[in-house]
């Protein structure tokens, strides 16, 4: 697959990260992790980079938002936060944690390998937080 429409990605990293169904579709092309994020309600997501170095995410981030509203914090920095909203392309660097402030669909293009560290995290925190420890 080299062409497909944004809402046609695979869900769930086509089955490498099947704790975030349909709310994440992507795609690993090349260098690149296509990822289509579609949450219906505000979602602060800072709790799942718990375990990680710092508790953010290290994975810098290319988009689009298509609809919605996504604030970039970056904990114990001097770095400002930085919201993107709808019609809004934007560059979060590593570093930081994302709080969806209302419903929202993003698309993101982000270095593979870091992002798969990433979502290899969340899908371990998703099932702890399942399995209730």
């Amino acid at each position: 697959m080299g062409v497909c429409k944004a809402t046609e990605l695979p869900e769930a990293g086509g089955g490498r990260w099947p704790m975030s169904g349909t709310a994440f579709r992507s795609v690993h092309w090349g260098d690149l992790e296509v990822g289509l994020t579609t949450l219906s309600e505000p979602a602060n997501i800072s709790g799942m980079y718990d375990g990680l170095p710092g508790g953010v995410c290290p994975c810098p981030h290319y988009g689009y938002v298509f609809s919605g509203r996504v604030r970039c914090v970056y904990p114990d920095s001097e770095l400002a936060d930085e919201v993107a909203e709808t019609g809004d392309v934007y560059f979060f660097q590593s570093g930081h944690y994302l709080i969806y402030e209302e419903p929202s669909q993003v698309l993101e293009f982000n270095p593979a390998a870091a992002l798969a560290r990433v979502m290899d995290h969340v899908q371990g925190y998703a099932e702890r937080m399942l399995r209730g420890s």
